[in-house]
């Protein structure tokens, strides 16, 4: 494993003390920087005023920008923040100039939210669904998705990078060859490899990527970003426009931003905004070459020892894998191993079809069981949880 300094890192995380968490795929535990950025702000706005406190952070909050584009490889003028992930990709994807007939290549590893904002572009746009399916390792199939690209009207390739269910790392950066050989827009949802994976949009190929931090950065809730190629920015009109978006510059004409802010709203939380940039430079901090080494590590050893557990099945497929290990356990309901674990001060959580119907559905499981690790992760706490697991099946 990497030399990192998990004593240390430990130290900076007051939730380790308290809970045995496994669940930073999730809401991750925030280290302390984070919470000082936040709580700080929110002490200034107490004692200065809202508006006040926003011009005396501006420094900071400019900073912000510049951390998220050194945690993507990209420029400071391709980023945006939103409130979260989902707003970051339904805003960028609503943006898409889509005509009637183009094709929208996704895959069984979609989720959710993004499946929902696919189906509502169909449904609008008269746009055609394209699923391609996973190959015998349980990764996106490439063949296959470069069949689906071969064809004149293509409006975009959406990826998961990390499914919400499963410890599947696709293949993203070779997904964003063959777009690239196809002239294709590629979508990427870094939501659950932006902190545990190390993200470079050239190296990716990706025209947009989209990310939270509340899950591995370990940053605060309602926090998202999104890069945006500028080659494209000037293309995209968002479906809703504000005074920081675009400028009224005529009572009959407005002027919309030349930068990927314009994807961004006026009114946001400057105190979360200033916890992301804190977590983004904490992560940078310890390395994503070394936090995914450890992670990929650790979790492998999960998907080992429960493997040995007698009525424990490991749920998760792929060519390479991440920190999320998915399970069942015979006769218990997903929510209901949660809920045992939870009651013993451990946190893990379900994934369930209804978030990943093309996968979760198609493999027929109604939900599993997501314990996910990160660099404060210890080999005895996944021990001690192993164990837990183990006496939850004997009960």
């Amino acid at each position: 494993m990497p030399e990192l300094d998990v004593d240390l890192a430990r130290r900076l995380t007051p939730g380790c003390t308290e809970v045995l968490h496994l669940n930073h795929a999730g809401a991750s535990l925030l280290p302390q920087p984070v919470l000082d950025a936040v709580t700080g702000h929110l002490e200034r706005e107490a004692r200065m005023g809202g508006y006040e406190a926003a011009d005396a952070a501006a420094v900071a909050r400019e900073a912000v920008y510049d951390s998220v584009a050194r945690l993507l490889g990209c420029g400071r003028d391709e980023v945006a923040l939103t409130d979260s992930a989902t707003r970051a990709w339904t805003t960028l994807v609503a943006s898409l100039p889509l005509r009637p007939g183009e094709r929208i290549i996704t895959t069984r590893a979609e989720y959710g939210s993004n499946a929902i904002g696919l189906l509502q572009l169909q449904r609008r746009a008269g746009c055609e669904i394209v699923v391609v399916d996973d190959d015998e390792d349980g990764q996106v199939d490439l063949d296959a998705l470069a069949v689906a690209l071969d064809h004149p009207h293509v409006g975009f390739v959406s990826l998961t990078h990390v499914p919400t269910q499963s410890g599947l790392v696709n293949p993203a950066a070779e997904v964003g060859r063959l777009c690239r050989e196809a002239e294709a827009l590629f979508v990427l949802d870094a939501c659950q490899s932006a902190g545990h994976l190390p993200l470079d949009v050239e190296e990716l190929g990706c025209h947009i990527l989209t990310g939270t931090g509340r899950k591995f950065l370990r940053g605060p809730r309602g926090t998202g970003f999104a890069f945006v190629h500028r080659g494209i920015v000037e293309h995209l009109e968002p479906p809703l426009l504000d005074v920081l978006a675009a400028t009224w510059v005529a009572p009959d004409r407005y002027e919309v931003r030349p930068d990927a802010r314009r994807f961004e709203q006026w009114e946001h939380d400057v105190a979360a905004r200033l916890g992301l940039g804190a977590a983004v430079d904490h992560a940078l901090s310890w390395g994503l070459e070394a936090i995914a080494e450890r992670t990929a590590a650790l979790a492998a050893g999960l998907r080992g020892r429960l493997a040995e557990v007698p009525g424990v099945t490991v749920r998760d497929r792929g060519a390479r894998l991440g920190a999320i290990t998915t399970f069942t356990v015979e006769g218990m309901e997903p929510t209901d191993v949660v809920a045992r674990l939870r009651a013993q001060g451990t946190n893990v959580s379900a994934s369930a079809a209804t978030s990943s119907q093309l996968d979760l559905g198609h493999r027929g499981l109604a939900a599993v069981v997501r314990a996910s690790v990160h660099y404060v992760t210890t080999e005895e706490e996944l021990d001690r949880f192993v164990g837990q697991v183990a006496a939850l099946v004997r009960a």
